[in-house]
């Protein structure tokens, strides 16, 4: 079985050379920290105007990648920023369809590896470090915002961030949110079935008390001017006093198959109603799965995904109706860029 993976993985992974008339640039690197010892990689999409044929990008034999232009020369004037942040165990290319998209639109979309859990790095100890996720967002706003000829210039008080799943936890962090543990060691003892519990347990980023201390901390960066969560989980944990006081608008979007380890009822709800009603709207899709979120799959993935690792399989799985995920990833974007491209206070309600 993986000496045939292993044959469609190359054979996928080849070159595809083909025009494209708005193409994207894309960048890979690694950001050196000599504090911390946390390299991040990151990568970035952005627009171009290179008329250089584009390759796929985070393109498998499981996986739909992206079409981008490599290390081509950035698109001239002022674009927006958007900073992604993966969830519990995956990695920067689960949410390369929406980079893609938010780059043709004329974003600056950056995203990175969190150490310690992501899908070839589970380090214990770095995952422990829940507070970092935060930092490493703010490393990748650094290092763009200080390279426009690299990546181009981003627009002033235009910096948002998205994350999906504990990401989108990452993303509330870094716009002020504040997370209590004591608060959400209580919650998980009336839910347990949650899976961000579970999660949680795995990583036990509270095990000491200067670690509960990072974890409860403020981890605003205060030029994030707008955040995006997808399907979010931890979010029983982040305070009533500090998400009532977000200052910055919140789009929160859920998937609305029915879960028992990530009830949109637990989670993105009820976020939604702690969240100051004038500046952040609430969208819950009703065929969208938690996994509908990242990278579309192709045909045969899902029975190689269950024979691999029995349950896997549901990483492919959308709601019934019979939208296929491309689809629902599509009003997935449109919600993100009405939502984006609203000045700042012009945020209304919930849909």
């Amino acid at each position: 079985m993986k000496t045939v993976f292993g044959a469609l993985l190359s054979a996928c992974l080849t070159t595809l050379a083909f025009a494209d008339e708005n193409a994207i640039g894309f960048q890979s690197s690694t950001l050196q920290d000599s504090h911390t010892g946390r390299p991040l990689q990151m990568v970035v999409w952005y627009p171009t105007a290179a008329t250089t044929t584009a390759q796929l990008i985070a393109d498998n034999a499981l996986f739909a990648g992206v079409a981008a232009v490599p290390d081509a020369p950035p698109s001239s004037g002022e674009h927006p920023l958007v900073v992604l942040s993966h969830g519990y165990r995956g990695n920067w290319s689960n949410q390369a369809w929406l980079a893609s998209a938010l780059a043709h639109e004329g974003y600056i979309v950056a995203a990175v590896n969190h150490p310690g859990s992501t899908t070839h790095d589970r380090s214990p100890e770095a995952a422990a470090q829940l507070w970092q996720r935060p930092v490493d967002l703010r490393r990748a706003i650094d290092r763009v915002t200080a390279q426009p000829n690299k990546f181009g210039r981003v627009a002033a008080g235009r910096i948002a961030v998205v994350g999906h799943s504990l990401g989108g936890w990452t993303a509330l962090e870094i716009a002020g949110a504040r997370f209590d543990p004591d608060r959400f060691a209580h919650d998980c003892n009336a839910h347990p079935q949650l899976s961000s519990c579970s999660v949680y347990d795995q990583m036990k980023p509270a095990g000491t008390s200067d670690a509960k201390a990072a974890l409860g901390a403020n981890l605003r960066d205060e030029r994030v001017s707008a955040v995006v969560s997808l399907d979010l989980g931890l979010s029983r944990g982040l305070t009533d006093e500090s998400l009532a006081a977000l200052p910055v608008p919140a789009l929160v979007i859920a998937a609305g198959v029915p879960s028992r380890e990530l009830p949109a009822e637990l989670e993105s709800a009820n976020l939604a109603k702690r969240l100051p009603a004038a500046s952040s709207r609430y969208v819950e899709i009703g065929d969208a799965s938690h996994f509908t979120f990242m990278a579309a799959c192709k045909p045969g993935a899902q029975s190689w995904l269950e024979a691999e690792v029995p349950g896997d399989g549901i990483i492919c799985l959308d709601g019934d109706n019979g939208r296929a995920r491309e689809v629902i990833q599509q009003q997935v974007t449109s919600l993100i860029t009405a939502f984006l491209a609203q000045p700042a206070g012009e945020t209304t309600g919930s849909l």
